[in-house]
């Protein structure tokens, strides 16, 4: 797996770095195939119940490498044929039913953009700035387009994409494209405590609960309330269940084993 990726887990918390500061973690085709390998490893690993994603320097990601593909350079995004946009996030994020916080580090445009607005949780640093890629002859290929209007509402989303504007932190907070924005120095620790309190709820509950939210975004209300259901009859049967239950009894912590 590429060094430009790298991957920490502490407890119930996977973090995720982009690792190529110098290029301000632009984007290339063994970063994308490590991200992918990584996201979809950690989702499928039952000790992790919260994934840190995270970059490097003073950036989070500045999209695409368009240096090296404008120069073809081998390992850039399309050099090697067409790229499967199925298989690389953001798209894998709707795959994985663990809960995904970005720490937005720094600026992200283009596809960094889509990459943070697809995981479920920002929390942004001061330095945060996002960039639409229409001012370079682009559009948000990764998701931007159909998360936009959906997060913020249409204008909003027009806003952002159309007029391209360099949008600072307190514009990404305004717009409501950030749970919250904390000093630089504290980013990680912030997003470490928001990831520390969801792992400790029962991470059954955790995922089936996103899952649900994510088909509702494609659903009628019938059809996801029935989906809601089939999830609790599932969640009833579980020991978490048996222990959220007792612990609320016993007024006490619950410990929950994700069984």
């Amino acid at each position: 797996m590429s060094d430009d990726v790298l991957f920490e887990r502490d407890g119930h918390v996977a973090t995720i770095t982009l690792n190529r500061p110098e290029r301000l973690n632009a984007i290339s085709m063994p970063m994308l195939d490590g991200l992918s390998e990584l996201l979809l490893r950690s989702g499928e690993d039952r000790d992790v119940r919260v994934i840190v994603l995270t970059g490097a320097g003073r950036g989070f990601c500045s999209g695409l490498d368009l240096v090296d593909m404008a120069q073809n350079t081998p390992g850039a995004v399309g050099t090697g044929g067409v790229v499967n946009i199925n298989e690389h996030p953001p798209f894998v994020l709707r795959r994985i039913d663990t809960p995904v916080i970005c720490a937005l580090n720094g600026p992200a445009s283009g596809y960094g953009m889509d990459l943070a607005l697809g995981c479920d949780f920002v929390i942004a640093s001061e330095n945060a700035a996002f960039v639409s890629p229409v001012r370079r002859s682009l559009v948000p290929e990764s998701g931007g387009t159909w998360l936009l209007p959906r997060l913020i509402g249409w204008q909003k989303a027009c806003e952002v994409v159309l007029l391209a504007r360099r949008l600072d932190a307190a514009e990404i907070e305004r717009l409501g494209m950030a749970n919250a924005v904390v000093p630089n120095d504290d980013l990680m620790k912030e997003a470490r405590r928001w990831a520390d309190e969801i792992a400790a709820n029962p991470p059954l509950a955790v995922a089936a609960a996103k899952r649900t939210m994510r088909v509702g975004l494609d659903s009628t209300f019938d059809a996801n309330a029935h989906h809601a259901m089939a999830e609790l009859r599932f969640l009833m049967r579980t020991r978490d269940f048996q222990e959220g239950v007792q612990s609320f009894v016993e007024k006490r912590d619950a410990v929950f084993e994700g069984r």
